[in-house]
């Protein structure tokens, strides 16, 4: 058995707001090309890729056949209805995805998304059969004031509130430390497992040990080739959820083999 214990890692590319439907195809078919010619990665880690909305079907469609999985960046919690300009779970269901990502710092930052909020799309991605990966993480101010813990575990219980353990064991965890996005920091892979291994505790101590055991903590910030595989030797840390990185097959394909 790994150091992740039974735990298989998980590696996710977030494309953020980048790629048209002809790149997104190219960059899927890419990623996919590795994983033939390297089926041992494929065996090893799970994969999967989070294209803008406009990209999901054209990447879905060069992703048929293979292991990797389809990813969304957001959602919103109403299942339909006059919600100009928004994208429901049910309809990223349809559209082929597995995983949705809520929470993310930038959702939290750059658009005023609150814990309440983020809970919401959690249940949202979890009642249209899907995983959402709920992104917790401090600024670089709440990290020098000492307040790391309260902040990341604390949006941890937000987006867990009400939830039941079958639910909460579909629940994928994603620690990225605000001041490490796309900034070339990182956190050191010991400090990393510090908050993620804190993670873990609080969702046992919600839901007990097995659920806590089987759930899958993501790392993210600036993670890369070059530091990937230090970070994820981490017992607690069981995969990537990966920015710039991924926008390029090569070296997405690297941090997932660094995972295996």
């Amino acid at each position: 058995m790994s150091a992740h214990g039974s735990r298989r890692p998980l590696v996710v590319g977030n494309w953020k707001l980048h790629k048209t439907r002809a790149e997104a195809r190219a960059l899927a078919a890419g990623v996919v090309t590795r994983l033939v010619a390297a089926p041992e990665v494929g065996k090893a880690v799970d994969l999967a890729i989070a294209p803008v909305f406009t990209a999901l079907a054209a990447a879905a469609q060069e992703l048929t056949g293979s292991n990797i999985r389809l990813a969304a960046q957001d959602v919103y919690w109403e299942a339909s209805g006059a919600f100009t300009g928004e994208v429901s779970a049910p309809l990223l269901r349809d559209a082929g995805c597995e995983y949705v990502i809520v929470g993310h710092s930038e959702r939290r930052q750059l658009f005023g998304e609150q814990d309440a909020d983020v809970r919401r799309k959690a249940v949202a991605v979890l009642g249209a059969g899907m995983h959402p990966i709920v992104c917790v993480g401090e600024t670089l101010a709440q990290r020098e004031g000492g307040e790391t813990s309260a902040v990341v575990l604390g949006q941890a219980r937000a987006a867990f509130e009400g939830l039941d353990q079958d639910a909460a064991a579909r629940v994928v965890l994603a620690y990225e430390p605000i001041w490490a996005i796309g900034t070339g920091r990182n956190a050191q892979p010991a400090d990393a497992q510090v908050v993620h291994a804190q993670l873990r505790a609080t969702v046992a101590d919600g839901f007990g040990g097995r659920v806590a055991e089987a759930m899958r903590i993501l790392y993210g910030g600036s993670v890369k080739p070059e530091n990937a595989r230090s970070l994820l030797s981490q017992s607690d840390v069981d995969g990537a959820l990966v920015g710039g990185a991924s926008l390029d097959a090569e070296s997405f394909f690297a941090i997932a083999a660094a995972a295996q």
